[in-house]
């Protein structure tokens, strides 16, 4: 029961960082990635779909994204779906290629960049707090119910904590490679 406890709290502990890895693929750094337009859907088909899903995204070089629809008739839609989110990039189309180049980032561009990274990390940290307060809750639900022991509740809860302050390290340390890499010119 209590190794369910801790395992069920590691994995989505697990979960959130790999969220938080997720979220910051789309934070844009001076490369290019196509993580970048991972989140862009495109009204094709009489539908909205993913981009994926109707071009191939390809990095040409260290500042540039080539976009390639299969079907031609999508190009003016996946136009107007990149203008329309939120990364501030203007394609340039030529014949059925939709190309994005990335432009060098400001000083103030990085610092304000290194704040959202920053924010993600802590939204990551509260996430993961908060599994720990649940998993605290649930030993101390079976202390109340005489299931386990006081000395079974302190030594699973002390080892809930060694995992939680394991997981907000690999927090620390995401959030310090993203920034790293953001500043890096």
């Amino acid at each position: 029961m209590l190794n369910e406890i801790k395992k069920d709290a590691q994995a989505r502990m697990a979960k959130s960082i790999e969220a938080l890895r997720h979220n910051l693929v789309k934070i844009r750094t001076g490369r290019a990635s196509t993580g970048l337009v991972d989140t862009i859907r495109v009204v094709a088909y009489g539908s909205e779909v993913p981009l994926s899903q109707v071009a191939s995204v390809s990095v040409a070089d260290a500042r540039s994204l080539v976009i390639t629809p299969w079907d031609k008739t999508v190009v003016g839609a996946i136009e107007k779906a990149i203008l329309a989110s939120d990364l501030g990039l203007t394609p340039n189309t030529a014949g059925t290629t939709i190309r994005l180049n990335l432009p060098a980032l400001t000083e103030e561009r990085r610092r304000d960049l290194g704040k959202v990274v920053h924010g993600e990390g802590e939204d990551a940290k509260v996430a993961i707090r908060n599994i720990r307060r649940d998993a605290n809750h649930q030993v101390k639900e079976l202390l109340k119910d005489k299931q386990i022991t006081e000395d079974e509740s302190a030594r699973t809860e002390a080892e809930i904590q060694k995992i939680t302050d394991a997981a907000i390290k690999d927090v620390d340390e995401v959030v310090k490679a993203k920034e790293a890499e953001l500043m890096a010119v």
